[in-house]
């Protein structure tokens, strides 16, 4: 119904009660007094009747969504009609000099009953009759009985189209259990939460605690995911109580929700020193990491972004977001560019003449890589001496390279290229004035080429999830976590430091899996998980650094820094010049030694390279 509608109705709604209550008002208190015939009363009913309207339009009466009545819309009823009593007996007073009080009194009484008693009928029309059976409607448990929850059961009570209905609040608040919250009762504590699950029949839960932090969020998910029901969260509460989201908003509980990973503090005067009314470079900036810190780095208000990529259409989403989403002031340069076209990289940093140069385009993909070695070589290292070697040229204040965990002791090419890619900054950052530096993690969830999107994609399609080895670990963190913290480690670059992002505690890959399952509201009974075995190039247990290159001191929160090694500059040389010119096998043999760090001179004695 529109509002024009909406607002004609109660009009007329209105004026029937306005009229019918002075009738009545009179008629038990003055039964034998005809109102038109009386110029006092006459007056008196038209002037409540223009009265009414006038201060129920003040008041908004006619505005409010009735649907939702409570206390605050029956005050509004209860000050319009006083506001009209009081001005007819106003009226009154000034035309005879007298007031009829009890006339008025039992009129005032009529007008708040039938009035509020027409707006909140609409309300229990609505919550009790026009609803779902309680036999179709979901039995909803929700966690934390709080203003939050308390908000949620609300919101779910007053739209039963929702298809929920909230039976049970879970709450470790002692002071709170036995208690009942609109009819419904809240128990303790969250630790039972399997047993409320199984007891009450609930077949959906929604977490209801926006004060939990990530640790607290990821022990109560998982206690509910492994229930084997649907698991929901809730947004932040200060946009639930202003109403800008409903629980229509209420969103799924996420993989990442169950890492238990604080956010991180971002140390923001130094990053805004590094790049406020900067130009900055991001290589592969349509990538899943690069896009990410396209988006970061676009809060802190630099000059210019240059998003540099050899996918036009990455390239074109991430400049047409940005461009939606950022300041004005903020110009957002889209380049097609091969990192591995020396000239064209040269000609962009010459032109340009970037401030910062994040540097995240590379080939990652481990197995990939394995079948094609010499696209990695020519990406990962070429690509990456390219662009660091312009940086150098061209006097870039710093440069930060997006590195992996990959690197380290690799047994695979891709590992090996990023671990050559390393040494090169670290080499160039000797005598160079550009301030380099590379940052290591582990993986991302939800990247492209990510197992979080395959297992997804493969449980869409009813199984099986494929998953290497039961045995296999990684560590994981999400893409802006990621993003934010290769942004600050930036500002602690200085002569080719190794930084190594704090990953936490490495996640098995089968228990990832069991849970995206039951985050998708399958039971592992219903999704197979086969096992496929262990890919070329795989490791089971992937570290951050070597023994000998670990320095325990948190240089920042979530930053370690590293103290590895690189090969001569005159060997690196060497290596360079022969890479292209060697087998398959022959490249993969000498990378991976070179970055298990074995000596260079005897590999090349041995005539792996000649």
């Amino acid at each position: 119904m529109t509002l024009r509608k909406r607002t004609s109705l109660l009009f007329l709604l209105d004026s029937f009660i306005v009229l019918f209550s002075i009738y009545i008002g009179y008629f038990f208190l003055h039964p034998y007094v005809h109102i038109w015939k009386n110029e006092v009363l006459l007056i008196s009913a038209i002037t409540i009747f223009v009265a009414h309207h006038t201060f129920a339009f003040l008041f908004g009466l006619y505005r409010k969504l009735w649907t939702y009545a409570s206390i605050g819309e029956l005050k509004s009823i209860v000050k319009a009609v006083t506001f009209t009593i009081v001005v007819v007996s106003l009226v009154q007073y000034a035309i005879g000099k007298d007031i009829y009080i009890r006339a008025l009194a039992l009129t005032w009484m009529l007008h708040i009953i039938m009035i509020g008693g027409s707006r909140l009928s609409w309300r229990y029309f609505r919550s009790y009759i026009i609803k779902k059976s309680e036999s179709e409607a979901i039995r909803t448990m929700i966690v934390g009985a709080g203003a939050a929850g308390s908000m949620v059961a609300r919101q779910l009570l007053q739209n039963p189209e929702t298809g929920m209905k909230p039976v049970l609040f879970v709450d470790d608040d002692r002071t709170k259990s036995g208690l009942e919250i609109y009819g419904i009762k809240v128990v303790g504590g969250t630790k039972r939460i399997p047993d409320f699950v199984k007891d009450n029949q609930i077949e959906k839960v929604i977490i209801a605690i926006p004060s939990l932090n990530k640790r607290e969020m990821a022990e109560i998910s998982r206690l509910c995911i492994h229930t084997g029901v649907k698991t929901q969260t809730i947004p932040r509460i200060e946009d639930l109580m202003t109403g800008k989201i409903t629980v229509n908003d209420i969103r799924d509980v996420r993989i990442e929700d169950l890492l238990g990973r604080e956010e991180v503090e971002l140390d923001l005067r130094a990053i805004r020193d590094k790049i406020q009314e900067k130009t900055i470079l991001v290589t592969g900036a349509g990538g899943s990491i690069g896009s990410e810190i396209c988006r970061q780095i676009s809060g802190f208000n630099p000059r210019k972004i240059l998003l540099l990529g050899h996918g036009e259409n990455s390239i074109y989403q991430i400049d047409r977001e940005l461009s939606q989403k950022v300041s004005e002031e903020i110009e957002i340069i889209p380049i097609i560019a091969d990192v591995q076209d020396r000239s064209r990289i040269f000609d962009i940093v010459s032109n340009y003449k970037p401030d910062v140069i994040y540097h995240a385009a590379a080939h990652k993909h481990v197995p990939l890589m394995e079948l094609n070695p010499f696209e990695s070589v020519k990406n990962n290292i070429f690509g990456t001496k390219n662009v660091a070697e312009a940086a150098d040229t061209f006097g870039v204040g710093h440069f930060v390279l997006v590195s992996s965990d990959k690197a380290v002791n690799p047994p695979n090419v891709m590992g090996a290229t990023k671990r050559f890619a390393e040494m090169i900054i670290q080499n160039l950052a000797q005598e160079s004035q550009t301030k380099f530096a590379a940052v290591r993690f582990g993986n991302v969830l939800g990247s492209r080429g990510s197992v979080v999107p395959l297992f997804k994609e493969q449980i869409r399609k009813g199984g099986p999830v494929t998953v290497t080895d039961s045995r296999m670990t990684r560590y994981f963190m999400t893409i802006p976590e990621a993003s934010r913290l290769v942004i600050q480690a930036g500002t602690f670059a200085s002569k080719g430091e190794i930084f190594v992002l704090d990953m936490g505690e490495p996640v098995k890959i089968v228990d990832l899996a069991k849970n995206l399952i039951k985050l998708t509201g399958y039971g592992e009974e219903e999704i197979e998980i086969k096992y496929s075995g262990i890919r070329p190039g795989e490791k089971l247990f992937e570290e951050l650094l070597n023994e000998d290159e670990l320095q325990t001191k948190l240089i920042f929160p979530k930053i370690h820094i590293g103290r590895a090694t690189p090969i001569g500059k005159v060997e690196m040389e060497y290596v360079l010049s022969k890479l292209m010119d060697m087998s398959g096998d022959e490249l993969k043999e000498i990378l991976v030694a070179i970055a298990n760090r074995k000596n260079v001179k005897s590999i090349m004695a041995q005539e792996v390279v000649s």
